[in-house]
């Protein structure tokens, strides 16, 4: 919780102080430009990948396939639009590295394998743990 504390602290900090460096190197205005130009582009992305996801989903429960894959390539798209959105270089940079296909593929590998390593600890948790001791018959709690 610490650690998400400080990352929340510090991210708008370390974007100030790139938004200062950039506009140091090519000016404020032209900065400033970069910086609504990517708030633009995000919602269109925003708008655009939830219309997309949302029809290839479809498509997928009417052939009755599971739309996971979808679903999750949909999310890697809010998530590269949202970081558009929010100013800022840095979140610029993060936005458009989930935009990307290959990387959008590799996040959903890591989340896809990081979700059956979760499923395989609980699954061998549960087995792990004694039953529960049961009431004798005939006697009803209150």
């Amino acid at each position: 919780m610490r650690a998400f504390l400080f990352l929340l602290i510090l991210f708008p900090v370390l974007e100030l102080f790139v938004f200062v460096q950039v506009s140091a190197a090519i000016g404020f205005f032209p900065a400033l430009l970069l910086i609504i130009a990517g708030s633009v582009l995000g919602a269109v992305i925003m708008r655009l990948a939830g219309l997309a996801t949302a029809l290839s989903a479809r498509e997928s429960l009417q052939r009755g396939e599971a739309p996971g894959a979808q679903m999750l390539n949909g999310l890697m798209l809010a998530l590269g639009g949202g970081l558009l959105l929010v100013p800022g270089f840095i979140s610029d940079v993060l936005g458009l590295l989930c935009l990307l296909p290959f990387t959008r593929q590799w996040a959903a590998r890591a989340l896809q394998d990081k979700a059956r390593e979760q499923a395989q600890r609980q699954r061998a948790f549960a087995d792990a743990q004694p039953d529960a001791p049961s009431l004798p018959t005939g006697i009803a709690l209150r």
